[in-house]
């Protein structure tokens, strides 16, 4: 009797499942996760993607032509030899102030030499020659063609001696101007060709940078318009400079115009360096804008309490960074930065706001 009660008070727990779950719970267990999954994703979409936002404010912005060019003075020259030779002499005078006409390198003449010597033997025979018939003539021992030809050939003569005179003087290399010399190449012993550049003089001052246009930005400079000058030399530095001239004509080929572009006293750039340039084509002060990537063709990302909507906007200038809004936009208006066309598909995104400086 007592064994029959505890039997129905207490009843044997039933056999566990050596193998593990059963197909009921491994079923359930994964409903469960796909529940946690869809859950975790939705909440995800609705909460939307980070972003970067930016204010619109007011400042500066300037249109800017891009250039690349040297540094030159306004006024030199370049000196190459007419003729081939071989460099004997040579001033050594990188530097130096010369005077125009100073001689600051000669070439090998001996051969020209020969020649005006064997020009001017030849000359006192056909002097000689001339002299001759002409005494004849007075006798009437010859006729006048004889002596008339006798002075033909004396003339030739001398008019060789004179070419050849004068070919003798482009065997030396002299100043143009007065200036400095900038630069000296060639060695004595070198041997040079018609062309080759040996000198290079000119006035130290003033200065001014060569640079090549692209020719569909040339319609928007003029003289006057205020230059940003950066070079390797002078890192972190802005240079001031100004358009001064615009060549008439450009290159059909490369499809650029040489700019001049004059700079200050003072500057502290040397002849032959390399500079970027930044012609300041149109600026303005307290305009609004907005970084350039906050653009998607011609409308802006508004966001407003999360969410995110295009806005057609009109542009004005165009710099490097910054774009002016002339109309469209209103200050202290948060948009995308950078702004991409599918994020307005979202209805709602978390927004994380940086400082228009912030790359």
């Amino acid at each position: 009797m007592n064994v029959q009660l505890r039997s129905v008070l207490a009843p044997e727990p039933p056999a566990k499942d050596a193998a593990g779950p059963s197909r009921f719970g491994w079923k359930l267990i994964g409903g469960l996760l796909l529940i946690v999954t869809a859950a975790t994703v939705a909440w995800w979409y609705l909460r939307g993607p980070e972003i970067t936002v930016v204010r619109v404010t007011r400042g500066a912005v300037a249109e800017i032509v891009y250039a690349t060019g040297s540094v030159e003075p306004e006024t030199w020259s370049r000196l190459t030899p007419l003729v081939r030779g071989r460099i004997i002499e040579r001033c050594r005078c990188e530097g130096r102030a010369v005077k125009k006409g100073e001689r600051l390198a000669r070439l090998d003449d001996t051969e020209a030499q020969a020649t005006l010597n064997d020009l001017r033997a030849l000359e006192d025979y056909q002097q000689q020659e001339f002299d001759r018939q002409s005494r004849l003539l007075a006798r009437g021992a010859t006729t006048s063609q004889n002596q008339q030809k006798a002075a033909s050939d004396l003339a030739r003569i001398q008019a060789q001696i004179a070419a050849q005179a004068q070919r003798l003087r482009y065997y030396e290399i002299v100043a143009p101007m007065d200036g400095t010399v900038l630069r000296e190449d060639g060695e004595i012993g070198d041997m040079v060709d018609p062309g080759t550049i040996l000198y290079r003089i000119g006035l130290a001052k003033p200065l001014w940078v060569v640079a090549e246009v692209n020719e569909e930005d040339v319609p928007r400079i003029s003289p006057g318009l205020k230059v940003l000058l950066r070079t390797d030399a002078f890192a972190g530095k802005v240079l001031p400079g100004f358009v001064k001239e615009i060549t008439p004509a450009g290159d059909p080929v490369a499809k650029t115009f040489r700019v001049r572009i004059g700079l200050p006293d003072d500057t502290p750039l040397h002849v032959g360096m390399s500079v970027e340039a930044n012609i300041v084509a149109r600026e303005k002060q307290n305009a609004l804008v907005v970084p350039a990537n906050t653009l998607v063709g011609h409308d802006v990302l508004v966001v407003k309490d999360s969410r995110p909507a295009l806005r057609r906007v009109e542009t004005g200038i165009r710099g490097t960074s910054n774009v002016e809004i002339v109309a469209g936009l209103e200050q202290d208006e948060t948009v995308a930065s950078p702004a991409t066309a599918n994020i307005v598909k979202r209805r709602q995104v978390r927004v994380r706001m940086v400082d228009t400086a912030e790359p």
